[in-house]
């Protein structure tokens, strides 16, 4: 795929999270937050949506993903650290989302777009961890 189409599969991504979150509160009347709804499938939360449609987006993720992978063609990714240090990282993210209440999808899409102060400043405080985590590991040499 040639770097110049790069923008515009993001903004086609984009919309189509727009489009889903959407359809999700307003079909079903819930967040479309993937860390809420695994807690639900996986039964580590008593609240929000019904489990099978918990489950039902959770499964949904990676098979949307390989039907995207067999129409586009496979999608290349290249993760400089060791698989090891992923798990690591996600088990990180996954107790951070636990203690925020709420994962960048459910905070910075869905919250943002309904102008709830408590996601604006969950994404914010996301947003600058990040730039922060970079910085220092292009300042460390790491660089991403």
């Amino acid at each position: 795929m040639p770097d110049y189409a790069m923008p515009v599969q993001g903004l086609i991504g984009g919309l189509m999270i727009g489009v889903a979150a959407a359809i999700m509160l307003l079909g079903a009347g819930r967040i479309a937050g993937v860390s809420g709804m695994a807690a639900r499938a996986f039964g580590l939360s008593d609240g929000g949506a019904p489990r099978g449609l918990a489950w039902a987006f959770i499964l949904g993720l990676p098979i949307g993903a390989a039907l995207v992978a067999l129409i586009a063609g496979p999608v290349v990714s290249r993760f400089p650290m060791s698989a090891l240090t992923l798990v690591a990282a996600g088990l990180i993210v996954g107790f951070g989302t636990r203690i925020g209440s709420g994962c960048t999808s459910g905070h910075g899409v869905c919250g943002m777009s309904r102008l709830s102060k408590r996601s604006i400043a969950a994404t914010l405080t996301f947003m600058v961890a990040g730039f922060v985590t970079v910085a220092v590991v292009n300042a460390l040499g790491g660089g991403w």
